[in-house]
């Protein structure tokens, strides 16, 4: 059978680059001073920060249930099944309204609760893609992503306070005196949602705090995948500066030597919450070769 692999554009994967992989992307929606935009069709990464830099009105959506499951019938003239792998349930409402839609397509269409976003959410996406070329139904499919889908983890730090407040996370007492302490907290997301991890004297502290929570959970938790031959995929991502990314980058490969690091910017979802100048690290561990 032919399966059809659609995402939503919260892993960062990008129009241009889908179709290299011979997936489709779902644009995500955001309103910008209350005009529409789509994330990389009408809307760029450049784009973006500028309006965010300028304190623009902005906002987040889940895609509309008629583009949804107007994407499923153009895929399903040419597929035989769809499977689609949409953002964490746990940070939109988006997986279950489209579960929801997918009840009408007698099961040709398999959306799967991954958990994940960002560069742990690629890294589904790639998986699903060799699971189909395995010859694995999209009910298969959703099956395996879902079961391991626990297998990742990611760490975040940030610039700045300013959208925690916005978002409710933190009140602007605390990121006040946040700020007099030059406070930069670790976030974290294990699966489900953002969480906070710990707080930290200034940025390079923050990002040795990541560099250790990582090892701790390559020799711990995922210490199966890890010690028997590295098979744990490792990331970067970053929210509008690249340039300091590129120094993160060093300074991760010198902690993790002989891994290879694959490095995008955030998902604008997620940057929208935390803004500029974030840095994260991330992993996924190798899919069983048995599945």
């Amino acid at each position: 059978m032919s399966i059809a692999i659609l995402k939503d554009s919260n892993s960062g994967i990008t129009q241009k680059e889908a179709k290299e992989l011979g997936i489709t992307v779902l644009p995500m929606p955001f309103y910008i001073n209350d005009k529409l935009y789509f994330e990389d069709i009408t809307l760029t990464q450049e784009q973006f920060y500028e309006f965010l830099k300028g304190d623009a009105n902005i906002s987040t959506s889940q895609p509309a249930p008629g583009d949804v499951t107007d994407m499923w019938d153009k895929l399903l003239k040419e597929y035989d099944e769809v499977v689609y792998i949409p953002m964490s349930s746990g940070l939109s409402g988006s997986m279950n309204t489209a579960r929801m839609l997918a009840g009408d397509y007698d099961g040709k269409v398999e959306v799967v609760d991954n958990q994940r976003i960002s560069v742990t959410m690629r890294q589904s996406v790639l998986d699903a893609i060799e699971l189909a070329k395995k010859g694995k139904s999209a009910r298969e499919i959703r099956e395996i992503l879902e079961k391991y889908k626990f297998d990742s983890s990611i760490y975040i730090t940030l610039e700045t306070l300013k959208y925690l407040v916005k978002g409710g996370r933190v009140t602007p007492t605390a990121a006040a005196i946040g700020m007099v302490l030059n406070l930069k907290p670790v976030l974290q997301i294990q699966g489900e949602k953002l969480d906070a991890y710990s707080k930290c004297r200034g940025k390079k502290l923050a990002c040795k705090t990541m560099i250790e929570a990582m090892k701790k959970d390559l020799e711990g938790r995922f210490s199966s995948y890890w010690e028997s031959g590295k098979r744990v995929h490792l990331a970067i991502a970053y929210s509008g500066n690249p340039e300091e990314a590129e120094g993160w980058k060093k300074e991760l490969e010198n902690a993790f030597p002989g891994v290879d690091f694959h490095m995008d910017p955030l998902s604008l979802s997620v940057s929208c919450h935390i803004g500029h100048g974030a840095l994260a690290v991330a992993c996924s561990c190798y899919l069983p070769e048995d599945v």
